[in-house]
């Protein structure tokens, strides 16, 4: 009764939520859908399916997107499909990085038009949408600024240094950030009050939650403007302070820390753990597993980085089997050993 293989067992959208942690790949899934009586419901807050033919009155009419990575790439598209906005501009900082979004975002387009689910038509307006650029410059006249670079807080706010020189002082900024803090780089910003945090989930073109987060010095209008663009773009938005981890990955991690911390004191089996989970609470799988799956690396990291800056938090804790793991080098699925003995996607036993 203990599945060794998370397909045999798993949502397939339980699958795309738990890798929007590290921002690793997934094949599109099911639809979003809920059984009652054997009949199929689609929830009324994801109830927003792509329209080719009508566009959306937005809240910016011209928005920018820094970073094309994976899931800045995702962002662009997704603003550009909507047809809520007149450009979106596409910054990267190298003709490489520039050539390789582009490339990511025309690949998924031609997807959707092959599986028809967008027309020839819609590609071809998307593409005249989205303006390609190395010059930041081309981001003087936005309304809206997501940026998308990788976790690096020194990074970021030099960036947002250089951002408030260029955009016009009605700019908004937003930060996609997963982990980092969005007072800090709004404070860095030199514009505060138009500042928020705009944390999408991967893969972005299908996950369709958007965390936006407010910090004591947004003005309410801005946070209103921000929180109705991510309806425009046709995702569902929650809304969050400033908190570590935000909504998501606060209640996630530190419920693996304490599977980890069980482990450490010797309190039950990894197998037993999951198996409680999975069977006692209904979680798909259980903690470990997902560790594992996630990436113990990933996991390591986050978790660092909240014990450093919030030692006063008793929640944030090292467990000592994450550490050990990890200056063994072993992640767990992305390597083949963790928690479990791994062979490519598929999980095996408990390692001894």
């Amino acid at each position: 009764f203990y599945p060794k293989h998370e397909k045999e067992f798993l949502p397939h959208n339980f699958l795309v939520m738990i890798r929007t942690i590290i921002s690793s790949p997934l094949k599109r899934t099911s639809s979003h859908v809920i059984r009652t009586n054997n009949r199929r419901i689609l929830p009324q807050a994801l109830a927003v399916p792509f329209s080719s033919t009508s566009s959306t009155p937005s809240s910016f009419d011209n928005i920018g997107v820094i970073g094309l990575g994976l899931m800045g790439h995702g962002i662009c598209q997704v603003s550009a499909l909507s047809k809520s906005h007149q450009s979106v501009i596409a910054y990267e900082s190298s003709d490489e990085f520039l050539e390789r979004g582009r490339s990511r975002i025309e690949a998924s387009l031609q997807k959707l038009v092959s599986k028809g689910r967008i027309t020839q038509d819609d590609y071809d307006d998307v593409q005249s949408r989205i303006h390609y650029t190395t010059n930041m410059v081309d981001l003087s006249n936005v309304d809206f600024v997501v940026e998308a670079v990788v976790e690096n807080m020194d990074l970021k706010k030099e960036l947002y240094t250089n951002l408030n020189t260029v955009c016009k002082a009605e700019t908004i900024f937003a930060s996609n950030t997963s982990s980092l803090s969005i007072t800090e780089m709004a404070v860095a910003s030199n514009r505060a009050e138009k500042f928020v945090g705009m944390h999408f989930f991967n893969p972005v073109q299908i996950m369709k939650l958007v965390e936006v987060i407010r910090t004591e010095h947004t003005n309410p209008d801005v946070y209103e403007r921000a929180y109705q663009w991510v309806h425009d773009i046709r995702k569902v938005p929650v809304s969050c302070g400033d908190t570590p981890g935000f909504i998501v990955n606060r209640l996630l991690v530190p419920g693996l820390i304490q599977a980890m911390c069980m482990v450490d004191r010797g309190d039950a089996s990894v197998k037993d753990i999951d198996l409680s989970m999975q069977l006692g609470a209904g979680h798909p799988m259980g903690p470990l597993h997902l560790a594992d799956y996630i990436g113990l690396d990933t996991c390591y990291f986050i978790v660092e980085g909240w014990v450093k800056h919030f030692p006063e938090e008793r929640a944030f804790v090292m467990p000592e089997c994450l550490k050990e793991m990890v200056d063994r080098g072993d992640y767990g699925r992305k390597t083949g050993k963790g928690f479990y003995v791994w062979e490519g996607d598929k999980r095996g036993d408990p390692v001894v």
